[in-house]
C-alpha cells in the first residue's frame, strides 16, 4: 500500500499546477490498482495529496504574492475583498449543488454522500471533456482578447461561480476552469493562475476538515490506535505530493507562461476518452 500512496503522491504533485484535473488523474490510477476512491480513506488520502500541493503552491507564490497583493495595505484590503466574494459564491452555491445531488441525483441511496460520485469513471470522462474544451477556447481566444492587469469584482464574481461548479465533479479541473475564465474576461495569465491558487489556498482548509469528519463518522468504533493508522497512509502522501509538487512546479509554470495553454485542453480530452473507456469496460 506504501508504494501505492507514494505513486499517488508523485502523480498529485506532478498534475496539481497543470488545468487538467490531478484528481482525475489520482482517481483513474487508484481505479487501476483497485483501490476503492470513494472510501472515506482515501477521499481523506486525495484532500490530504492536495494540501501538500497546497503547501508547495504557498512557497512557490509567496514572493509573486507578495509582489501583486501584500505591496500596500490599501492593495491588499482590495484583493481580500475579492477572494472573500468568490470564497463565499463558491460556498454558497457548492452547498446547494451539494444538496440537489445528494437529494435529488442520489435519492434513495442510504446514507448520500456527493462523494460517492467522485470514483464515477463516466462522470469524471464528462467532466474532464467539458473542462477541456473551455481551456482550449480560452486559449485559442487569448490572443484576440483585451488583456487587462488585474482582477476586478466581476471576474472574481464569475470565477466563484465556476470554481463551485468544479466542486462535486472530479475531472472538472478547478484551476483549469477557473483560470479559462478569467483568461476569456480580459484577464492576464499570470494574473488568473495567481488569483485562481490564491483561492485554492483558501479553500483548502474546509475541505480537509470536511473529510476529516467523514473518516471520523465512518470509523467511531475504532480506538484511538486504529484511527492513527488510517490517517498514516494520508500523512505520508501529503509529504511525498509536497516534495513532487515543489519539483513539478519550478518546470510546470515556466512551461505555462509560454502560451501553449490550449494543449492542457488537448490532454484533458485524451484522458476524458480514457476515463470513459474504462468506464464502459467495467472499471
Amino acid at each position: 500500500m506504501f508504494f501505492k500512496i507514494i505513486i499517488l503522491a508523485i502523480l498529485q504533485g506532478a498534475c496539481e499546477l497543470l488545468p487538467v484535473s490531478s484528481s482525475a488523474h489520482v482517481i483513474i490510477a487508484e481505479k487501476l490498482m483497485g483501490i476503492n476512491p470513494v472510501s472515506p480513506a482515501m477521499t481523506l488520502l486525495l484532500v490530504m495529496l492536495h494540501t501538500g500541493t497546497m503547501f508547495a503552491v504557498i512557497i512557490y507564490f509567496r514572493q509573486a504574492w507578495k509582489e501583486s497583493y501584500f505591496r500596500s495595505r490599501e492593495t491588499f484590503r482590495g484583493f481580500a475583498i475579492l477572494l472573500l466574494t468568490a470564497t463565499c459564491l463558491t460556498g454558497i452555491i457548492g452547498l446547494v449543488l451539494k444538496e440537489v445531488i445528494e437529494k435529488v441525483f442520489l435519492r434513495g441511496t442510504p446514507h448520500a454522500q456527493v462523494e460517492m460520485i467522485f470514483g464515477n469513471l463516466g462522470l469524471i470522462g464528462v467532466s474532464l471533456l467539458a473542462v477541456g474544451i473551455l481551456i482550449i477556447i480560452s486559449g485559442r481566444g487569448e490572443k484576440g482578447l483585451r488583456m487587462s492587469s488585474e482582477v476586478g469584482l466581476r471576474e472574481s464574481v464569475w470565477i466563484g461561480v465556476v470554481q463551485a461548479i468544479c466542486l462535486p465533479f472530479r475531472g472538472f479541473s478547478r484551476s483549469g476552469a477557473t483560470i479559462s475564465t478569467g483568461l476569456l474576461m480580459g484577464v492576464t495569465r499570470r494574473e488568473a493562475e495567481e488569483f485562481s491558487f490564491a483561492l485554492a489556498v483558501l479553500l483548502t482548509p474546509p475541505v480537509i476538515a470536511r473529510e476529516v469528519y467523514r473518516l471520523l463518522e465512518a470509523h467511531r468504533a475504532l480506538g484511538a490506535s486504529g484511527l492513527f493508522d488510517l490517517f498514516i497512509p494520508s500523512i505520508l502522501g501529503m509529504v511525498a505530493s509536497f516534495i513532487a509538487g515543489l519539483l513539478a512546479l519550478r518546470w510546470l509554470s515556466n512551461w505555462l507562461e509560454a502560451g501553449r495553454w490550449k494543449y492542457f485542453g488537448y490532454w484533458c480530452l485524451t484522458v476524458a476518452a480514457l476515463s470513459l473507456y474504462l468506464y464502459h469496460t467495467g472499471f
